[in-house]
């Protein structure tokens, strides 16, 4: 097992629980992010540099390269997230 850690979560998150977390910043509800949704994503999770890691994000994870995370790019989301250093329950 290991840990999610960051500032502001309490607790080990699993890929599923950290997606839904994710998902909570669709501040549109559209079931999309955005680069600015990471950015605040990030920043609340206690991400350091997190505009510069949003733009890595959608570079990364944005398979249709329309600026957007959704759904089925959601894993591709939470796998690079966990290169930066980042471990799931």
């Amino acid at each position: 097992m290991h840990t999610f850690e960051t500032k502001n979560l309490e607790k080990p998150l699993s890929e599923e629980e950290l997606k839904c977390l994710m998902k909570k910043y669709d501040k549109t509800g559209d079931g999309k992010l955005d680069r600015q949704e990471l950015k605040v994503a990030f920043k609340d999770l206690g991400i350091w540099f997190c505009g510069l890691r949003a733009y890595q994000a959608i570079c990364h994870a944005d398979k249709n390269k329309d600026g957007l995370i959704v759904n089925d790019e959601m894993d591709v989301l939470v796998e690079f997230a966990i290169k930066w250093g980042f471990t799931l329950a």
